[in-house]
């Protein structure tokens, strides 16, 4: 079945809207590594905005949520308290 161009035209836009503000946020967070903000929060909501586009982004998102994981992993193992032998 073929779509109204106008419903074509639409998602279009969006998709580019969706883009356009994904690549701002990733932009905007990248700068912050640099520059005083929250770079750790910024970066995986540009790449979250971007991942329902993009799969590279989806890729980038989860290396990011695994890294993360293992650095929370890595810390919540380390402060544990050691038995006495």
């Amino acid at each position: 079945m073929k779509q109204h161009p106008l419903i074509v035209t639409l998602q279009q836009a969006k998709r580019l809207i969706r883009i356009v503000i994904g690549f701002t946020v990733l932009i905007i967070g990248i700068v912050m590594i640099a520059l005083p903000g929250p770079a750790v929060v910024v970066i995986p909501i540009g790449l979250g905005i971007l991942a329902t586009e993009f799969v590279w982004a989806k890729h980038l998102l989860k290396r990011f949520k695994d890294g993360a994981n293992n650095l929370k992993n890595s810390i919540l193992n380390n402060n544990k308290p050691k038995a006495n032998s």
